[in-house]
Formats: C-alpha cells, sequence, structure tokens
C-alpha cells in the first residue's frame, strides 16, 4: 500500500491489492467497536525482552490537562465499566442510578457473557465526584466487578470513526500494530514470542487465537505469538474478537512502511535521505557495521562488538519500533536511528558511521524520532549510552528538551521529556526540513 487512501479503497473492495477476507476485518472491527489505552526499561546490550508493558493503573489516577468536561473545571469526564445481571430492568437501574448523581452517560457499549453483561459507560460527572464514588453509586445499583479510569477529549470520538482511523494507521505502517492494539484494547502489556523450536508459526495458537480472561494470544502477522496481558480488568469476546481482526488486516497487507524521504544538505555541502527502514535493510546495515570501527559499535551496544549484527533483526522490526535510516546518493546506508517502543517510556538509539560522524547526521535522526514519539503521544524518551558518548550527550541536549541524568549499571541513562510545554520550547522538526522526494 502506498498510502492510506490506497489502503482505504482496497479495504472498500475498490481494488484487487487486498482480499475479500481483509474487507471483512475491517468490518468486524467497525461492527464491534470500543475502547482505548497504556513500563519496564530496557537497559541491556542484548535484544530486550519483546515487551511493550504499561504498568497496571490505580483504581483513579489524578486529572491532566484537557480531563475537565466543562469550563471551569465542575465536571470531569470517566470510562467506567461494571458487570450487571442479564436480566431485564438491570441496565435501566443502573443508568437512573447514575442519573440522580447527575453524571451524563455520553456513551454506551455492552459485551455480553456467559453468564451477566458487561457494560462499558463514557461519563460526565460532576467534579465533586470521585472514582470510589463512582463505584459506590454503581455498586449500589447492582453493579459489581467496577473499574473507573479518568478520559479525555479523545475519548469523546465515535467508535467507528476511531477504529477506522486504527485501520487505517495499521494499514500504512506495520509499525503500527503495538500502539493501535494499546489504543484498542486500554492499558496492557504486550509482547512478541517467537514460535517454539520445531514449532509451525503460531506456536501452539490455534488460528482463530486464544482468550484465557485476562490474556489474550494471536498469531502474529511475521510468524510466532503475539501476547496481550492486561490483570487489572479481564478482556472481553468482543474486544477479543477487534484485536483478532486488527491483527488479521495486519497480516494481509504484509510488509510496508511509508516511502515517504526527505533530501537534506549537510553543512559542507553533502545531500544525505532520511527515509523509514525496516528488515528489508537488514543486509544494508550489516554492510554499514563492517565498515564502523569496533569503538563506535561498542559506544552503540554496550557489549561484545562480535554480537552487533544479531540485534538488526529485532532493531528493524516494525513490532518494536520504529528506523530511520540516512542514506548517501550512491545508496548506502550511513546512520541508523531506532525509536523502541518500552511501555509508558520509549527508547531512543543512534548508530552513524565513523567517516559520516560529526556532521549533524545524529542530530537530525534524533531530532526526528523525538518528534515521533511525541505525536504517537509518548511522554518521555530516554537514551542508554556511557558518559564519554560526548556526541549523544550533546544530540540529546541539542533538542532542547528539559533532561535527566541517571547512572544505572554503569551506563548513563539521559531522559527527555514530552509533555505539551516541553516540546513547545523544544528544537524539533516541524514538517518537511528540505526537499521531499
Amino acid at each position: 500500500m502506498s498510502d492510506v487512501t490506497d489502503a482505504v479503497a482496497s479495504l472498500a473492495g475498490h481494488g484487487n491489492a487486498v482480499p475479500a477476507m481483509v474487507l471483512a476485518s475491517v468490518a468486524a472491527l467497525i461492527a464491534t467497536a470500543g475502547l482505548r489505552t497504556r513500563r519496564s526499561r530496557r537497559h541491556g546490550h542484548a535484544p530486550p525482552p519483546d515487551d511493550t508493558g504499561a504498568r497496571p493503573p490505580s483504581a483513579v489516577r489524578p486529572a491532566g490537562p484537557g480531563q475537565t468536561g466543562h469550563e471551569g473545571g465542575d465536571s470531569a469526564l470517566w470510562r467506567l465499566r461494571t458487570t450487571v445481571r442479564d436480566a431485564p430492568g438491570s441496565l435501566a437501574v443502573l443508568c437512573a442510578a447514575l442519573a440522580e448523581r447527575r453524571v451524563d452517560i455520553l456513551s454506551l457499549q455492552t459485551h455480553p457473557l456467559a453468564e451477566g453483561t458487561v457494560d462499558e459507560f463514557l461519563l460526565r460527572a460532576p467534579g465533586a465526584l470521585s472514582g470510589a464514588g463512582l463505584a459506590e453509586v454503581v455498586a449500589a445499583a447492582g453493579g459489581t466487578r467496577t473499574w473507573t479510569e479518568r478520559a479525555d477529549a479523545h475519548d469523546l470520538v465515535d467508535a467507528p470513526t476511531r477504529v477506522l482511523g486504527l485501520a487505517a494507521r495499521t494499514a500504512l505502517d506495520a509499525a503500527e500494530l503495538p500502539l493501535v492494539l494499546r489504543q484498542l484494547l486500554g492499558r496492557c502489556t504486550i509482547r512478541s514470542l517467537p514460535a517454539a523450536p520445531g514449532t509451525e508459526a503460531g506456536g501452539t495458537v490455534p488460528p482463530e487465537g486464544v482468550l484465557e480472561d485476562t490474556v489474550l494470544r494471536l498469531r502474529a502477522p511475521g510468524g510466532g505469538v503475539i501476547s496481550v496481558e492486561r490483570p487489572h480488568l479481564p478482556f472481553t469476546p468482543a474486544e477479543f474478537a477487534r484485536a483478532r481482526a486488527l491483527v488479521e488486516l495486519d497480516a494481509r497487507l504484509g510488509p510496508r512502511i511509508p516511502r515517504g524521504r526527505d533530501v537534506l544538505t549537510l553543512s559542507e555541502g553533502s545531500d544525505i535521505t532520511v527515509r523509514r527502514a525496516d528488515t528489508r535493510d537488514v543486509p544494508a546495515a550489516k554492510a554499514m557495521h563492517e565498515r564502523c570501527s569496533a569503538r563506535t559499535l561498542g559506544m552503540r551496544y554496550h557489549g561484545p562488538v562480535k554480537d552487533a549484527d544479531r540485534y538488526l533483526n529485532h532493531l528493524l522490526g516494525p513490532r518494536f519500533g520504529r528506523t530511520l535510516a540516512v542514506q548517501t546518493a550512491s545508496g548506502r546506508i550511513v546512520g541508523l536511528g531506532h525509536l523502541l517502543w518500552d511501555g509508558d517510556e520509549t527508547e531512543v538509539a543512534l548508530l552513524v558511521e565513523d567517516a559520516w560522524q560529526r556532521r549533524g547526521i545524529g542530530g537530525e535522526l534524533l531530532a526526528r524520532l523525538v518528534a515521533m514519539a511525541a505525536e504517537t503521544g509518548c511522554e518521555s524518551v530516554y537514551a542508554v549510552t556511557q558518559a564519554s558518548n560526548t556526541g549523544m550527550v550533546a544530540a540529546m541536549r541539542g533538542l532542547g528538551l528539559p533532561l535527566d541524568y541517571q547512572i544505572e549499571e554503569g551506563t548513563l541513562v539521559v531522559t527527555a521529556r514530552l509533555d505539551p510545554a516541553a516540546r513547545s520550547m523544544a528544537r524539533l522538526p516541524h514538517g518537511e526540513r528540505a526537499g521531499r522526494e
């Protein structure tokens, strides 16, 4: 798919690039439209565990910017999920109890189960009513296993529109799948697990996937298994169906990355091209490794230089983040920048070939990666390096963002905060920086 328009046209049955089953996948997503999302820090030099984990939330989180429902902050948006008896009038009693406390029901979805029904609400409640207070109202009206969380304006988008947007993001970029699943399912831990030796690509997971209360497992598009865990809130069959449809869509579309590329002119006059990269660039990345000094590789991978090549399939894999490549006019890759999903945090990492260092390439890559992280809603990014790596430290300082420095396990961890106020003062790319191909 060259762009979202082509993807949506194919999904709608106007092209031949995508089988009819993909249309069924998107139809299933829209028909079951629903929920929303979002730590472990990985500092080792080896490929990190295949985990985009997020810490489970407390029952109620403090309100953030934009989370009040009316001007003046006299109301707030909440997401609430509860289980009620599958009997006539049960939902009416619950709605009446909410109305008595002047709680507006903005949207409602039902998830039928074998015993009872899970009802999910988007509510606007008086500012004085806490999450615990909402739960007490619901319990008095017959609701059980109630869960509440503060919502924001993004939750006000109608479900079909939101799901179509998620499908379009998936169609354009394979690296979006973990992010899209988290937005669809809420705070959860997503792991990409390899197939067990001697088994088929999906391991022991059947083609239709497995749902086990707070865990769901699906066959990964590139082989292996996608495992999603949400200990604080069991998955419903409807959520399982939505996730399965998105993963099926991703598998049907195959490998893909946005084709856009920027041509930049360095200070000494050389032109370079910055573009997205994936596992198809592994051979060129290995060739760059061969041209790098042992010191440069050691600074990047924090371990035995001879192991550097084995990290590339992981680093360039779309399931774990995004990669930018810098190539010369002849097509040779001379720099790589990685944005690696890590729960509520995101890691950035850079490698620039020795002959091309000190020309501003690292700073350019880093600024673009951090801008990507900000666009996806990341709250911070961190870089794991050594105090002697003055180039990386200078590049982080050059962002113009608030930085925190920590020494962990003999390495330097530099964290940049990406809240809106910090980004407004930062020197990050805005739109095209030079000619675009």
